[in-house]
């Protein structure tokens, strides 16, 4: 049988092919350290999985939910946006319940995008703004993140003829992978660079609990008149350890948030209302929670630093999430780099263009091991012959 068009035109997911790799090295008997994916390694916290047990056993549970969510969970994730953003959002119109970020992000592209119409899309960034963009028909125009930029776009670089066939832009900061973070400065520019050209923007926030040094992430609904065009994606899954739990909600301009609803009411059936009642849960846990577990991060971040700086990487700590992204020593490429330390070293990183090709040169870092782990793959690199040069 033949698959379709669209289905050919993607190419295989970035982490079900470090999955396959770290499989076939492990097949052969090499101990694999994987640094690859960002998935969190502590449990998801105690409050939160106290309340799934009693959620479980409450016969209320076992139906379907609601469409656009339960009233508390949509209620719990419209409150935690007033305290933790001063942003305010209609728990009935402008909040909706969705199966993880990643679900909601691939939807979003079906409710807005027809064949003919452009995407802009970040790169390097999360390959799933790409390949929902061809599975919706459309096409992605990529704003390139640069080094030199704080690997943020320049949207005075987007052709005005590109522009005018937009439909969607997607923004994500703090960043996966590069680690930026931005401003409500250019929030701003953001929606007004949107509004100009009638664009949905869509601002990809998994990250904004998983920072350090101080810095405190903004919502780009903090832009004053954001909700006229921007809608924001929330995730449980790195916040509060939940990746597996497939639980998050969405924020922000009504209208696209009923677009979106339709596309979920026609595809899923809602996440399990024991889930949401749990996820509820977690804006309420004690803030010494995510503190302790940015303090953890924070601790890997300075251990991996110091010890790639000793093998010759020139580093600026990160300020957000819990990756570092990396140039590849001169005379490789990505692949090749991430190859060697495969073969070499026997530690899985992704390279840099699998996640665009303004990703070529670059490998990431995921802090989801512990420090002396950590510390076990910079001495593998070492032993290796593995420096930056």
């Amino acid at each position: 049988m033949k698959v379709s068009e669209r289905l050919e035109k993607i190419p295989p997911y970035l982490f079900a092919e470090i999955d396959r790799k770290i499989a076939q090295a492990r097949a052969k008997g090499i101990d694999i350290i994987s640094l690859g994916i960002g998935d969190p390694d502590k449990p998801t916290l105690p409050p939160i999985v106290e309340e799934m047990h009693r959620a479980v056993d409450n016969p209320a549970n076992h139906d379907y939910p609601p469409y656009n969510g339960t009233e508390k969970f949509r209620k719990a994730s419209a409150d935690w946006m007033k305290c933790r953003f001063g942003v305010e959002v209609d728990a009935d119109t402008e909040v909706l319940a969705n199966i993880g970020s990643k679900e909601a992000i691939a939807h979003i592209f079906f409710a807005f995008v027809d064949a003919g119409d452009y995407t802009l899309i970040p790169d390097p960034g999360y390959p799933v703004y790409k390949n929902a963009t061809i599975f919706a028909g459309g096409t992605p125009y990529q704003m390139p993140l640069l080094e030199e930029n704080g690997f943020l776009p320049d949207f005075d670089k987007i052709p005005p003829e590109i522009a005018q066939k937009s439909k969607l832009m997607f923004l994500n900061y703090p960043n996966n992978p590069t680690g930026a973070v931005a401003d409500l400065e250019f929030f701003k520019k953001a929606v007004d660079f949107c509004k100009k050209y009638d664009i949905l923007l869509c601002h990809d926030q998994a990250y904004c609990e998983m920072t350090y040094d101080g810095y405190i992430a903004p919502s780009v609904l903090e832009v004053e008149g954001a909700k006229d065009i921007a809608i924001e994606f929330f995730s449980h899954s790195k916040s509060y350890n939940m990746t597996g739990w497939r639980v998050g909600f969405v924020a922000g301009n009504a209208d696209a948030v009923k677009a979106l609803g339709t596309i979920k009411n026609n595809i899923d059936s809602g996440v399990f209302k024991a889930v949401q009642d749990a996820a509820a849960t977690a804006y309420d846990v004690d803030m010494s929670y995510i503190c302790d577990l940015n303090k953890m991060y924070q601790q890997r971040r300075d251990a991996a630093e110091a010890g790639l700086k000793e093998l010759g990487w020139s580093i600026k700590p990160s300020k957000a999430t819990f990756y570092l992204w990396l140039p590849v020593p001169k005379g490789y490429t990505s692949e090749e780099f991430v190859t060697l330390m495969l073969e070499k070293a026997h530690v899985v990183v992704p390279p840099g263009n699998g996640y665009g090709q303004y990703g070529e040169g670059y490998f990431r870092i995921a802090l989801t091991k512990d420090i002396e782990t950590i510390r076990e793959c910079i001495n593998r690199m070492k032993n290796a012959g593995i420096r930056f040069c």
